[in-house]
């Protein structure tokens, strides 16, 4: 069977697009689908924190962690005890992975969990795309001081950096997945934005050459990625390799919680 026939149906459903629409319907019946939060790694930290936010942002749904760790056994274990406790004939949980975007090793894992539950399950796409994914890598570098604090677009106020290149993990894959993310970024900062790769083609280090060659100076490392998908160091060293100056992962940010109901909530306005 080919890798792409075993993965679990994913709902990529469209999302709600209103800032302050409600992503989850306020009353749920008892026997609605577990929120899963699935993350590679332990889910402990930043993972640990969104679960929590998603929580006390939407008491209404039952919110489950599991880490996928090396042989997905934890996600295993929360997708019976979810399929446990509702209707045989239903769907028990809704797995979201804590990711911006696709992970190869996180979808075999998933996929592995789902088959050896036998649970009724949809797993959803990754969080990005999405214009408050990009909102939340824009309020990064604003941190840092590697962007302005706001979206005014007035000539007599200098953008701190020339240009920014987003930075993804898992391949040449995710970085095309991530394009759309760039162009969103783009937008709001009104500045070149490239995408690069944190363990594949193509490089920070790459992408910060054709960015000078084009004449910029000053350049800031935008990861797109929450903390868990990679090593503490990565970020710091391809920064260092490139020269460039870098914002700090998405980590427990509130918008990565709202992504993260907003497409449990599609999966159910889907069905």
């Amino acid at each position: 069977m080919s890798e792409s026939s075993s993965l679990p149906v994913r709902g990529r459903a469209a999302r709600p697009s209103g800032r302050h629409r409600r992503p989850v319907p306020s009353q749920l019946p008892p026997e609605a689908p577990a929120l899963v939060l699935a993350v590679p790694g332990d889910a402990s930290g930043a993972a640990a924190e969104l679960a929590a936010m998603v929580r006390v942002d939407n008491p209404q749904i039952q919110v489950r962690l599991a880490g996928l760790g090396e042989d997905a056994k934890e996600l295993t274990s929360e997708l019976e005890a979810a399929a446990g406790e509702r209707p045989a004939d239903g769907v028990a949980a809704i797995v979201v992975p804590l990711l911006t975007g696709p992970l190869s090793g996180a979808d075999r894992l998933i996929a592995r969990a789902v088959e050896e539950s036998g649970a009724n399950v949809t797993v959803t796409a990754s969080l990005g795309p999405h214009p408050l994914l990009a909102e939340a890598l824009h309020i990064r570098l604003a941190e840092k001081g590697l962007a302005r604090a706001d979206r005014m677009r007035l000539l007599n106020i200098s953008s701190p950096v020339d240009a920014v290149i987003l930075a993804t993990v898992g391949g040449e894959g995710a970085a095309v997945e991530a394009q759309p993310t760039a162009v969103l970024l783009a937008s709001r900062l009104t500045l070149p934005v490239l995408v690069a790769s944190l363990d594949g083609a193509p490089t920070v280090a790459d992408a910060a050459e054709r960015l000078r060659g084009v004449g910029a100076e000053r350049i800031a490392l935008s990861p797109c990625l929450i903390g868990h998908e990679a090593g503490p160091d990565v970020v710091s060293a391809a920064a260092a390799e490139a020269g460039v100056e870098f914002a700090d992962p998405l980590g427990a940010h509130g918008l990565i919680a709202d992504l993260a109901a907003r497409a449990y909530g599609s999966v159910l306005a889907e069905d």
